[in-house]
């Protein structure tokens, strides 16, 4: 079974996490773990399960992230079991009333990178997942990293 985790990272946080992920992986797939960047359109399309993630820029992903998912033909991902990801602040730790209402209003990043892989075919098998930084650059909030690696083996045993 072939598994693609790719990522896009400004402080370091998101890359964390998906590598993270790759390790809990490894022992059960042929596993590649990339950065956006580095990934064609066509290398999506040659795996079984492809995971997705990107920090909350501006409550978006990346643009390097909404540009390759929007590169993807509408039936590129068919057959593809998918997931996504985010870092991102929590609105509690963000302690701003403001900030709240624009997460309500806008949300995260990794509910538009799973309506992309969606568009593109991929069948979402996990909900969008966000995982935690402290302040804007942060690191990650403690016991992170293993949440990341448990959702990531969520998405390998779902049917």
């Amino acid at each position: 079974m072939k598994a693609l985790v790719i990522y896009d990272s400004v402080f370091g946080n998101t890359e964390q996490v998906a590598q993270a992920m790759g390790e809990a992986l490894s022992a059960q797939t042929e596993l590649t773990t990339s950065r956006v960047t580095d990934i064609s359109p066509e290398q999506l399309t040659e795996v079984e399960y492809l995971i997705v993630g990107s920090p909350t820029r501006g409550f978006q992903p990346t643009p390097d992230t909404k540009k390759l998912l929007k590169s993807l033909p509408t039936s590129g991902l068919q057959g593809v079991k998918v997931a996504a990801f985010d870092t991102r602040v929590s609105v509690e730790d963000a302690n701003s009333f403001v900030f709240g209402v624009l997460v309500k209003f806008f949300g995260y990043g990794a509910k538009p990178i799973a309506n992309l892989l969606k568009k593109a075919g991929g069948e979402l098998v996990v909900p969008p997942e966000g995982f935690l930084v402290e302040g804007t650059e942060g690191p990650l909030k403690d016991g992170e990293l293993e949440r990341a690696a448990d959702w990531a083996r969520q998405i390998l045993e779902t049917p």
